[in-house]
């Protein structure tokens, strides 16, 4: 909003002509979905308290602890986030640039997939929620949609080449493509939805999500900016998509939500995100990757995602298959409890591998 507004007068007032960098309006987006979340933050998290007496149902087969210490935590702080996000994201982005709407729309529609969840939790005093068909289906009906309308977008698009829309671009090769076609439809799908139940995975203990999700929102944000300019992204030898670029304010806000959010939710949390926002985060992360068509990265950069989503895929076959599990328990965080380490030393342990992995994503856009 405010770059319509304001963009078109710095022509005339020159302090105004930073509205019409990317790089000044991901800044604003970051510090403004940041400042949301601290103001509101703590009369939200009372609100909640009033509404949730009993907090989060906690699941009967976790660890013990988490029964005695996490009980009466509120959850659906994931609101929190996205409201901050996606305000900020009005106020500082491009609204003439659809892929600033289709990311908005698959946060937005998977943010409320989760809020029903949660809110399903909390009346109902169970830690099932929705069926778990209910919230595929509706994952992969708004990712697809979503897919669609970006292959649609690109293969429109300036300067692209033909096919590229439906192609996966590997890292680490400047002019390897792989044209998928129709079936980029169903990849593409798999992506988003896929991120968004790994990162709803992950979400287990106080703070052990949002982290790796700033980490990935950062990540993606430069990657953005740089493909979606064509100097930068012909100098790097990476496939440049138009548009994508304004997707790095979006980004902004996210990790300026997120990083509000951490405030309340570090060791011991004050509020969870829930369904609402693992669900809605791990969405639009997903969205993004494939925007800018970076999908193989994104599976390096969330690497800790993909590892906690292995896991419990790794333990359902184990014990259906040989009757035997793998590991103490599933997701991997729980296993590292059963052995006794410590929710602080995990939690931290994870971040650092979400930082290495971010590391090694972001070598392949000049390693080629």
């Amino acid at each position: 909003m405010l770059y319509w507004l304001l963009a078109p007068l710095g022509e005339d007032f020159t302090l105004l002509n930073l509205f019409n960098y990317i790089t000044f309006r991901t800044g604003g987006a970051m510090m403004t979905a940041l400042a949301f979340v601290f103001i509101f933050g703590s009369p939200f998290i009372k609100w909640l308290r009033k509404k949730q007496r009993e907090g989060q149902p906690i699941r009967a087969d976790g660890p013990e602890r988490h029964i005695i210490e996490k009980a009466g935590t509120p959850t659906m702080g994931g609101f929190l986030i996205l409201t901050g996000m996606l305000l900020a994201t009005l106020l500082w982005g491009d609204l003439s640039n659809q892929y600033l709407w289709i990311v908005i729309f698959v946060t937005a529609g998977y943010g409320a997939i989760g809020f029903v969840d949660d809110y399903r939790k909390v009346t109902k005093r169970s830690s099932a929620g929705l069926p778990g068909s209910a919230k595929l289906i509706l994952q992969f009906l708004i990712a697809g949609a979503a897919v669609f309308w970006m292959t649609q977008l690109l293969s429109n698009a300036p300067d692209v080449p033909e096919g590229f829309a439906t192609s996966i671009a590997m890292p680490f090769f400047k002019d390897v493509l792989i044209p998928l076609g129709p079936l980029f439809l169903v990849f593409g799908t798999l992506v988003i939805a896929g991120a968004s139940n790994a990162v709803n995975l992950t979400d287990g203990l106080d703070g052990l999500a949002i982290v790796p999700v700033m980490i990935a929102a950062a990540s993606f944000g430069f990657i953005a900016y740089i493909v979606g300019n064509f100097v930068f992204a012909n100098y790097l030898q990476l496939n440049f998509t138009p548009g994508t670029g304004e997707l790095a304010v979006f980004c902004g806000a996210l990790l300026g939500a997120s990083l509000g959010f951490l405030w309340y939710n570090a060791p011991p949390a004050m509020v969870f995100m829930g369904d609402t926002g693992s669900l809605s985060l791990g969405g639009a992360i997903g969205t993004i990757a494939v925007a800018v068509k970076h999908e193989v990265v994104l599976a390096i950069i969330g690497g800790l995602f993909v590892l906690e989503a292995v896991s419990v895929m790794v333990q359902i076959a184990s014990f259906k298959l040989f009757g035997k599990r793998v590991f103490k328990m599933a997701p991997i965080h729980h296993h590292f409890e059963k052995m006794g380490w410590q929710e602080p030393t995990i939690v931290i342990r994870f971040w650092i591998i979400a930082v290495i992995l971010a590391l090694i994503g972001l070598s392949t856009l000049k390693l080629r």
